[in-house]
C-alpha cells in the first residue's frame, strides 16, 4: 500500500517549496540533496510530505536514541496506517570486552537486553523481508553495526498456509531451528507449545499468538488465539513466523563455521609460538576451545558475535551484514542532523577497530573478531540510493555530495524571525552582561553564555555566583546524566543562567531562552566557526524576543558570514510575515525532546519517567543517610532502581534508565564498600 499521511495541518511557509524541490531534484537524478532548514522551521513534516510522495521504503538515520525515540513519535504519528519501525541498540546498558594492555586488565562485556527494544528490531527486519513497500525505519547510527544475514532470516521463516501438506516434526523443527523454545506451560514472546495435533505458537515479535491445527500431517486450519485463554480471535489463511533472533543459522553453516575456527585457531597458536608468547598461546586455546564446546552444546556462547565471520560465510575483511542489507535497492535515506550524524559514523569504525586491536594482539580473541564491526564510511556511502540531508548547518560534505540540489526552508510556522546577531566590544563585558542579565531574568526568561575554555566557564559560574545570578556550568568533565539533570533543571527555573563552552551536543532546544551571549567571538576556530556561531545563535531562535549579544574587538570572517547570514533570513522571515499578516507566538516547550509514542496496537505510551525527584537530584555521595541504611535496604534500593530502569527503558525514555542505572551501579559499589568494611 501507498504512504497516507495523516495531519490537520498543511505546508505553510516555504514548506511547500522545499517539499517540491527534493521532490524534483530526486527524480531529476540527483542522489543526493539537502534540506536546509532552521530549528523550528518544520523540516520533519517537510520530510514526511517528501516520503508520502516518494513512495519509497525509508530509512530516517538520527545520531542518538534519545532523537530517534522522538522522530519515531512523530512519524508514527503522520503514518498511522503504515510501517513505522524503530531500530535502535538494545541494550539497557552495555560495557564492551576490552583489554587494557598497560595495567594487564582484561574488562568483560557486561550488559543487559531491553526484550522491548529486541522485539522492535526483530519488527523491523521481518517487515522490511515481507515485501512491504510503506516502511520507515527510524534509527541511530546502530543500523550500521553487524546483524544476521538476511538470506538465512529470510530461510528460517517458517511459512504456513492452509492445506499445506508438512510432516509434524518437520514443523516443530523448524520452530528450533528458528530459536523458539518448546513450554509446557504459559506461551511467552518465541515459545510454543504442542498438544497432540496442535501446535501454538507465539511470535518473537509483538503479541501475535497462533494455533496450527493438522489432520494426517496437512494443515488443517490456522488462528490467532488470546495466549492466555487461548479463545480463537480469528481464522487465517496463512502466517509467516519469523525467527526469534537476528543471528540465525543452519545446522550445516555452524558445522562448517566450527571446523573453520578449528583451523584458524591452530594458525593463531603457531603465529603466538612462533614470535615466543606462550602466555598468548595458552589464552588463546583455552578460551576459543571452550566456546566451541558451547556452540556445540547450547548453540551460542559468550561473545558469539566475534565468530561472526564463520557463521555469515564472509571472507576475511569483507563487511558485515547490517540493516541497510535488508532494505531493497531503491531506498531512500534521511540523515538527521547530518552535520553531527555523518561525523559519527565516520567514527564508529575506528573507536572499534582500536579496542579490537588490544584482544587479537594478547591473545583473547582470534583475527576474525575484528571482521565483527561497523561499516567503514567508505561501505556505508557505497550502499545508498536517494540521500536527503537534513540539518540548519550543514556541512561541506553535504553540500559538496548535492550540488546544486540545497533546498532552503527559512519561515517558521510559528512566524519567528531568526534572532538578531548584535556585536558588542569586551571591554566592560561582564558588567554588561550582568546589566542584561538582569533585564531577562525581570522578564521571567532564561540565559545562555558560551565561553571558549572550560576554566572560563567555572570562574564566570563563580563569579556569578557571588554576585547572586542563580548559574550553573556544563562542558565535557561534567558527567553526561548529570548534563542531563542541568538542563531540566533550567527548564524547571531552579536557575536563570546556563554556561558552557560547547553546548551544541546537548542537543538544546529550549523556547524559554531569551538571551545567548557569545564571549571571545573573535577567538577564529571550531568553537567560532560559522556553523557554531549560527548553530549557538539557533538556541534563542525559539523565543519571540530571542536576542545574541556577541562580545569581539575584532570581526572574523565567521562573525561577518554568520551575521550576513542571519540578517538575510530575518529580511525574508519579516517580509513573510507582514505579507501573510502573521504575528510570532512562542514555540511550544520542548522539554525533554521526547514525545508520548504509540505502542503497536496504537493506544498511548505509558507517560515518560519524570526523574526529578528528590532520590534522583543528589548523588549518594552527598546522601549522608543512606550510608547507614542496613544490607537488606540498600538491597531493596538497587533492586527499585533496577525496576525502574527497565521501565523507563521499556517506554524508550533513555535519559531516565540512564540515571537510573547510574544509581543502581553507585547503591552496588555502596553495600560493597561496606560490606569490605
Amino acid at each position: 500500500m501507498d504512504f497516507k499521511l495523516v495531519s490537520e495541518y498543511k505546508p505553510t511557509g516555504d514548506q511547500p517549496e522545499a517539499i517540491k524541490g527534493i521532490i524534483d531534484s530526486i527524480r531529476q537524478g540527483f542522489d543526493h540533496c539537502t534540506l536546509l532548514g532552521v530549528t523550528g522551521s518544520g523540516k520533519t513534516f517537510t520530510v514526511a510530505n517528501v516520503i508520502a510522495e516518494l513512495k519509497r521504503p525509508t530509512l530516517v538515520l538520527s545520531h542518538n536514541k534519545t532523537l530517534a525515540a522522538q522522530l519515531y513519535g512523530e512519524f508514527k504519528n503522520f503514518f498511522p496506517e503504515n510501517a513505522v519501525e524503530y531500530f535502535v541498540s538494545y541494550y539497557d546498558y552495555y560495557q564492551p570486552e576490552a583489554y587494557l594492555p598497560t595495567s594487564d586488565t582484561y574488562i568483560e562485556k557486561d550488559l543487559a537486553i531491553n526484550d522491548e527494544i529486541e522485539k522492535m528490531r526483530l519488527s523491523a527486519t521481518s517487515t522490511l523481508l515481507s515485501g512491504r513497500r510503506d516502511v520507515i525505519v527510524v534509527s541511530s547510527v546502530s543500523c550500521l553495526y553487524g546483524i544476521g544475514n538476511p538470506a538465512d532470516f529470510h530461510a528460517t521463516s517458517i511459512n504456513l498456509r492452509v492445506g499445506d501438506v508438512l510432516n509434524y516434526k518437520h514443523i516443530l523443527y523448524k520452530l528450533v531451528e528458528a530459536l523458539y523454545t518448546r513450554t509446557e506451560r504459559d506461551l511467552t514472546p518465541a515459545t510454543f507449545r504442542v498438544s497432540g495435533d496442535t501446535i501454538d505458537v507465539m511470535s518473537a515479535i509483538g503479541n501475535n499468538c497462533y494455533r496450527i491445527m493438522l489432520f494426517d500431517n496437512e494443515i488443517e486450519a490456522i488462528q490467532s488465539i488470546d495466549p492466555v485463554s487461548g479463545h480463537r480471535l480469528d481464522s487465517l489463511d496463512e502466517v509467516t513466523i519469523f525467527p526469534a533472533n537476528l543471528f540465525v543459522t543452519t545446522q550445516e553453516r555452524i558445522a562448517h563455521a566450527i571446523s573453520q575456527i578449528y583451523l584458524d585457531l591452530g594458525e593463531q597458536i603457531k603465529f603466538f609460538e612462533r614470535e615466543g608468547r606462550e602466555v598468548e598461546a595458552k589464552r588463546i586455546k583455552q578460551r576459543v576451545e571452550y566456546d566451541i564446546e558451547m556452540i556445540k552444546e547450547l548453540g551460542y556462547c559468550p561473545g558469539i558475535e566475534n565468530y561472526s565471520r564463520y557463521f555469515d560465510g564472509r571472507q576475511p575483511g569483507m563487511r558485515p551484514f547490517c540493516l541497510l542489507d535488508y532494505f531493497p535497492e531503491d531506498f531512500l535515506l534521511v540523515v538527521d542532523e547530518s552535520h553531527v550524524t555523518l561525523p559519527q559514523v565516520r567514527a564508529m569504525f575506528g573507536g572499534d577497530r582500536a579496542r579490537k586491536e588490544n584482544l587479537v594482539e594478547y591473545g583473547f580473541r582470534l583475527p576474525a573478531a575484528r571482521d565483527n564491526r561497523p561499516l567503514r564510511f567508505e561501505e556505508f556511502a557505497g550502499m545508498l540510493s536517494k540521500t536527503i540531508y537534513v540539518s540548519a548547518t550543514p556541512a561541506d560534505y553535504e553540500l559538496i555530495k548535492s550540488e546544486t540540489a540545497v533546498i532552503e526552508q527559512i519561515i517558521r510556522p510559528t512566524g519567528l524571525v531568526d534572532p538578531p546577531l548584535e556585536v558588542r566590544l569586551t571591554h566592560n563585558q561582564i558588567d554588561d552582561l550582568l546589566e542584561e542579565i538582569d533585564r531577562y531574568v525581570k522578564q521571567d526568561d532564561k540565559i545562555i553564555v558560551t565561553t571558549i575554555t572550560k576554566r572560563m566557564a567555572e570562574e564566570l559560574s563563580k563569579y556569578l555566583d557571588r554576585v547572586g545570578v542563580r548559574n550553573r556550568y556544563i562542558h565535557s568533565d561534567v558527567d553526561t546524566l548529570e548534563r542531563v539533570q542541568i538542563l531540566e533543571d533550567l527548564r524547571a527555573g531552579l536557575f536563570d543562567v546556563l554556561i558552557g563552552v560547547n553546548l551544541l551536543r546537548e542537543g538544546i532546544d529550549l523556547p524559554e531562552v531569551a538571551l545567548v551571549a557569545i564571549l571571545d567571538a573573535d577567538k577564529e576556530g571550531l568553537l567560532r566557526s560559522v556553523r557554531a556561531i549560527t548553530q549557538i545563535a539557533g538556541r534563542a531562535a525559539r523565543h519571540a524576543n530571542g536576542n545574541v549579544i556577541m562580545y569581539a574587538d575584532t570581526c572574523t570572517d565567521s562573525m561577518r558570514i554568520a551575521i550576513e547570514e542571519s540578517n538575510r533570513r530575518r529580511d525574508k522571515q519579516i517580509r513573510y510575515n507582514i505579507e501573510h499578516n502573521m504575528s510570532p507566538r512562542k514555540a511550544q516547550r520542548s522539554g525533554t525532546g521526547q514525545i508520548s509514542l504509540l505502542t503497536p496496537n496504537g493506544e498511548p505510551a505509558p507517560i515518560l519517567y519524570d526523574t526529578r525527584t528528590e532520590e534522583m537530584r543528589y548523588p549518594i555521595a552527598a546522601d549522608k543517610t543512606i550510608r547507614y541504611k542496613s544490607e537488606k535496604e540498600l538491597d531493596f534500593l538497587i533492586e527499585k532502581a533496577k525496576t525502574n530502569m527497565e521501565e523507563a527503558a521499556k517506554v524508550l525514555d533513555f535519559s531516565a534508565a540512564a540515571k537510573y542505572r547510574d544509581r543502581m551501579y553507585e547503591l552496588q559499589r555502596l553495600k560493597d564498600d561496606i560490606n569490605q568494611h
